[in-house]
C-alpha cells in the first residue's frame, strides 16, 4: 500500500484496515502475521506520533511508548544492568532480551506484557518511539512473531521510522528491517 507521506492520511488508512471487517487482509498481507508496520520517515516521526495521539487515543487503542518503557526499565534495573554489562560485554543485547529459553525480567518481556494488557483490555496496541529499541537486540520480528501477537483477534501496530530503498526497509536509515510478518503501510 502506498500513498503520500501525509501522517493524517496514513493513519486514517491504518484505522480503516483495523476497524473494518476485512482484518483477514492483514494476515494475508503479513504472511500469516497479525501486525501492521506504519512506516514513517525518521525525520517526521514526531508528526506521526502527534497525529496518532489525535486520531487513535480512544477506547479502541492503547498507545505504548517504547522510549518510556526503556527509561523505566533502566531506572528500575540500573544495578542489575551495570553488573550484567560487566559480565556480558560481548553480548550487551542480552541485557534487554534474554536468550531463547531463558526466563527472566527483561525489556522484551515487559513490552510483550504491555501488548498483552492492551489485548486483555480489548484494545489495539500501538507501539511508538520504536527507535528506542535500536541496539537492544529486540527487533520488530521478535514482537510480531510472539505467540500473543500472532493469536490475538486484534492486530499490533508499530510506528516504524524507516526509509525505503527499492523493496527494502531501512530502520532509522541504517539497518535492514524484516517485513515478513506484517502488513506495510507507507
Amino acid at each position: 500500500m502506498t500513498t503520500s507521506i501525509n501522517p493524517e492520511h496514513l493513519i486514517i488508512q491504518v484505522k480503516r484496515v483495523v476497524e473494518s471487517n476485512k482484518r483477514s487482509e492483514i494476515r494475508l498481507n503479513a504472511n500469516g502475521g497479525n501486525s501492521i508496520l506504519l512506516v514513517c520517515p525518521p525525520d517526521r516521526e514526531l508528526q506521526f506520533i502527534d497525529e496518532i495521539y489525535k486520531q487513535m487515543s480512544n477506547d479502541s487503542y492503547k498507545i505504548i511508548s517504547l522510549e518510556k518503557m526503556l527509561i523505566s526499565f533502566v531506572d528500575d534495573n540500573i544495578e542489575n544492568i551495570r553488573s550484567s554489562f560487566e559480565l556480558l560485554k560481548g553480548s550487551v543485547n542480552q541485557i534487554f532480551k534474554a536468550p531463547e529459553g531463558e526466563i527472566c525480567s527483561d525489556l522484551f518481556s515487559s513490552i510483550i506484557n504491555e501488548i498483552k494488557k492492551a489485548f486483555d483490555e480489548n484494545k489495539i496496541p500501538i507501539l511508538i518511539n520504536s527507535g528506542a529499541l535500536f541496539g537492544s537486540g529486540i527487533d520488530n520480528i521478535h514482537l510480531m512473531e510472539n505467540e500473543s501477537v500472532m493469536t490475538s483477534n486484534k492486530p499490533l501496530i508499530i510506528l516504524y521510522p524507516a526509509t525505503q530503498e527499492g523493496d527494502k526497509l531501512l530502520f532509522l536509515n541504517t539497518r535492514h528491517a524484516s517485513k515478513y510478518r506484517c502488513m506495510i503501510i507507507n
